[in-house]
């Protein structure tokens, strides 16, 4: 089957939808994507306008919003692929996002091309890997500015805590199903190691001191309300992790009291969904910073407050790296973090580690050097 190739959305679509299909070929709707042939399109692309709304303090795009751009993506995609062939039908339900690096800022005025495609099924998900380009519509100039991979679950509308299974994609190389499915039993065995450790949760300190985790620790509490949802009832997972960057934002903020950056979010793991009516309490914590670069543990908990039956519970988590600017954009020195209780310690070594490792991987050597 031919590669899928850039239509006009056709009538009734928004105009900023594009939808790629045969019969023509298009390398530059989906740059160093090469995913299986599948029977239905196997890639989209989303353009939207940047408008003020979305700036940040810093006058560029909020890292959010991209997020919730690349979420919005991935859904489309999978829940069309997830209904392709006749049986129950389903929605596509976030369960992770892979690391995902902000390589250049986009400003406002520019066109985000969100290009989606899918490159890998197991039995019971989908991996989408999405890339996002800027372009200037002045100019024409274009450049890459994030590259995601996200997993999806299928889930039955008839019964959403049934995960229904994926209809398969045909590879066009043996390869990539078997590079797709050692990447699948490793994001696997991540999300159960971060479930086992999300028993953990912010607790609010009077009196902190400067640079210290307390002091820059930070709650954001929300109301889910029926703009946050799908038309089933439960949180876009593109509104939480719009939300986990804000909060994210602020931990960086007070901590360097300068213009901040998102420059990378390590993987995002959502562990339970999210239903309207919930009150969700987004928390963030300083874990470790480097000499340019500060680390932050986000936490999503969700309160059923209308169903007394239902208990709290931990819906998300992840790590977001940001960097400190100038008012001229250019990189600033971090305040180091101060740790002071023995778990603090343990979460900046932690840090450490995760950072040596990217550091490591930047350099192309697969273990951090001593």
């Amino acid at each position: 089957m031919a590669r899928p190739g850039l239509i006009h959305s056709s009538p009734g679509l928004p105009d900023t939808c594009a939808l790629l299909q045969p019969p023509a070929a298009s390398a530059s709707a989906a740059p160093n994507m090469s995913g299986p042939d599948v029977e239905t399109p196997s890639a989209i692309q989303i353009c939207r306008i940047m408008r003020p709304d979305d700036a940040n303090v810093a006058g560029n795009v909020h890292g959010g919003t991209i997020l919730k751009m690349i979420e919005e993506a991935g859904a489309i995609i999978s829940t069309r692929h997830c209904n392709s062939q006749n049986g129950e039908r389903c929605v596509a339900a976030l369960a992770r996002v892979e690391r995902t690096d902000f390589l250049s800022p986009m400003c406002i005025g520019e066109v985000a091309h969100v290009s989606a495609e899918i490159t890998y099924t197991s039995k019971h998900s989908v991996e989408v890997q999405v890339n996002v380009m800027s372009e200037n519509i002045l100019t024409g100039a274009k450049k890459l500015t994030n590259k995601a991979t996200l997993w999806y679950v299928p889930l039955s509308l008839k019964n959403v805590d049934k995960v229904l299974e994926v209809p398969p994609v045909v590879y066009s190389r043996q390869e990539q199903e078997e590079e797709g499915r050692k990447r699948y039993e490793a994001q696997k065995l991540e999300r159960m190691e971060t479930k086992w450790r999300n028993g953990d949760i912010v607790q609010p300190v009077l009196n902190p001191e400067p640079n210290t985790v307390s002091y820059s620790q930070s709650s954001l509490i929300h109301l889910v309300g029926p703009s946050d949802c799908t038309l089933h009832g439960f949180v876009h997972g593109g509104v939480t992790m719009k939300l986990m960057d804000e909060v994210a934002g602020i931990v960086a903020a007070r901590h360097c009291k300068t213009n901040i950056v998102t420059a990378s979010v390590d993987a995002i793991n959502f562990h339970d969904k999210i239903r309207k009516g919930c009150v969700i309490t987004i928390s963030g914590r300083m874990t470790f910073t480097s000499n340019k670069s500060m680390e932050i543990e986000v936490l999503v908990d969700a309160d059923p407050v209308v169903d007394s039956s239902q208990k709290r519970y931990r819906a998300a988590s992840a790590f977001f790296t940001y960097v400190s600017l100038s008012q001229e954009g250019r990189s600033l020195p971090v305040p180091q973090l101060v740790p002071e209780t023995e778990d603090e310690k343990k979460r900046f070594e932690e840090g450490k580690g995760r950072y040596l490792q990217m550091k490591a991987k930047r350099q192309g050597h697969t273990e951090p050097q001593p």
